[in-house]
């Protein structure tokens, strides 16, 4: 494989400008991060002191092995709902390291709301679920949840993907063979008592831990019995009576240790072959990938500079170099692992969709797993392009997509609009982690072209009625409309409603793929089988 020969230009003022630019929106990304999780009113600390709890991140960090990396996913979901009062969806999920096991750790955060499950709680929940099931991940439970937010039970209640596939999630792990563990600290109520005991191991904290159908108001009011929660549902009722438990502990940091020595006991499976060499890192720093995201998301780049940051080595094999050039596609390794990456520079044409869709069928093949960086402003439109057959190339695109077996992993590098979302291994086409970087954009068309859409749509509703909209009217339309379009087709919007599993800083975005790409080696690799290619 050849190096990638940069020609960024680090001493521009170009690449400066993007270098402040960037940096500024890492910085601002860290410390919304930093108070998404530590961030809470005394009272809230006070009150978990009061009940010999521990704060949610000193739980994991009891959990997981000792400098051992952790791969937290949708640390900023909800920031933009619930008037940014429910930090992380009050749930803290990731990928980390138990007694030497590759598990996923779902954990309530009872300083935020007592833990009540809100409808984007419930989504974060049943995604961290799913990719247990995708990827054969075992799952430790850290429950500690005050109920469903009964104000918007209708949003996380009934439907498919509300809180009845958390419970659905837990028993297809059950039948795969995938273990979960269960940490019983606070109360589990009404369909989150069927959490810890889904669960093949749970454990119980005595004095604080509980597990409930109704707790003790529900049972006053239903059958005028009166019991306290100890009584009803504790540590000792369930494990010397009910059998609903396995495990009494004295305290967290007992049930924590008792939940590893279970963890150490789970069999190890062979991970799943992939071509892997001993790792090198890039020869260009990550660093200067803050220079090299244009400031603009309308300014043309070259993707081969952003690969070249991210691959061992800075070594790239491309395919098909001289044709459909608005799609790099290519061989590289990450952290020694095998990768085809498709990166887009720009539009996506007839040809470069086709490039696409038979170099997919080429790693797919080769048990080579796809790596999409999204720079892509849909598929070109025209008279002229749909005659040459656009859409139905675009079709072959997202069916290769769609159809291929081998695991996907997909980065919002810079603008993902249009169907060019879809044909890049969008949130629907089940890639196995997406990610944004903090400067991305996501939307069905860019900013300027909807609110040019949209105000021309009113412009002609009004001519229809024989009148007509002077300069200052349109203006006064379009800014509202471009102004909400921003603030929805932004990073932090996508990630508060879990359209990816995070935003990255740029430079941790090497490391966060090898993390991923280990996970999904737990998994096995179907052949390859496709649908039918419109010719």
């Amino acid at each position: 494989m050849q190096r990638i020969g940069s020609v960024a230009d680090v001493n521009s003022q170009a690449f400066r400008r993007n270098d402040f630019h960037n940096r500024q929106l890492a910085a601002e990304l860290k410390e919304r991060q930093r108070a998404a999780r530590f961030h809470r009113p005394e009272r809230d600390f006070e009150r978990l002191r009061r009940q010999n709890k521990l704060f949610v991140r000193e739980r994991l960090a009891a959990l997981l092995d000792p400098e051992t990396p952790f791969l937290e996913l949708s640390t900023l979901a909800a920031n933009k709902a619930y008037d940014g009062e429910v930090p992380s969806a009050a749930q803290v999920v990731g990928i980390g390291i138990v007694a030497g096991r590759e598990v996923i750790v779902h954990a309530d955060d009872a300083s935020v709301k007592s833990g009540a499950w809100y409808p984007l709680s419930v989504k974060k929940i049943v995604r961290a679920l799913d990719i247990a099931i995708e990827n054969r991940l075992p799952v430790i439970h850290l429950c500690d949840c005050a109920g469903g937010f009964l104000p918007l039970q209708a949003e996380f209640f009934a439907d498919r993907y509300h809180a009845g596939r958390i419970l659905r999630n837990q028993s297809i792990l059950s039948k795969m063979g995938v273990p979960q563990v269960a940490i019983v600290m606070g109360h589990c109520t009404a369909a989150g008592a069927y959490v810890p005991a889904l669960s093949e191991y749970n454990i119980m904290v005595e004095g604080t831990g509980a597990i409930f159908l109704g707790g003790p108001p529900v049972v006053k009011a239903a059958t005028g019995e009166h019991v306290s929660a100890e009584d009803l549902g504790g540590a000792l009722m369930h494990t010397n009576v009910s059998g609903t438990s396995d495990y009494v502990a004295s305290s967290e940091m007992h049930a924590i240790a008792i939940a590893r020595d279970v963890v150490a006991r789970f069999r190890q499976p062979a991970k799943t072959w992939i071509d892997r060499v001993a790792p090198e890192p890039p020869t260009y720093s990550a660093s200067e990938l803050y220079g090299i995201i244009p400031k603009d998301a309308r300014a043309q780049f070259d993707m081969r500079e952003i690969i070249a940051r991210l691959v061992d080595g800075s070594r790239f094999h491309e395919y098909q170099p001289r044709f459909g050039t608005s799609l790099v596609c290519g061989f590289a390794r990450l952290h020694g692992y095998q990768v085809g990456i498709l990166a887009n520079n720009g539009v996506l044409f007839s040809d470069s969709s086709l490039k696409g869709a038979h170099f997919i069928q080429l790693c797919d093949k080769n048990r080579t797993p796809l790596l999409f960086l999204q720079n892509v402003t849909g598929f070109m439109v025209g008279r002229e392009y749909e005659r040459r057959g656009i859409t139905k190339d675009g079709a072959k695109l997202i069916m290769a997509v769609s159809g291929a077996s081998v695991p996907k992993f997909t980065i919002v590098c810079n603008s993902s609009h249009g169907a060019g979302t879809y044909a890049m291994s969008g949130r629907a086409f089940d890639p196995r982690f997406v990610f944004s970087w903090p400067n991305s954009q996501i939307s069905a068309m860019g900013a300027e072209q909807a609110a040019g859409v949209l105000t021309h749509v009113k412009a002609r509703q009004l001519a229809r009625a024989g009148g007509r909209l002077s300069e200052q009217e349109l203006a006064a339309i379009r800014e509202p409309l471009l102004e909400e379009y921003h603030e929805r087709s932004s990073a932090y919007y996508a990630t508060s409603e879990i359209w990816d599993d995070g935003i990255l800083d740029p430079v941790d975005t090497r490391t966060a793929l090898a993390i991923a790409l280990s996970a999904s080696l737990n998994a096995p690799i179907d052949a390859p089988q496709y649908g039918v290619f419109r010719l």
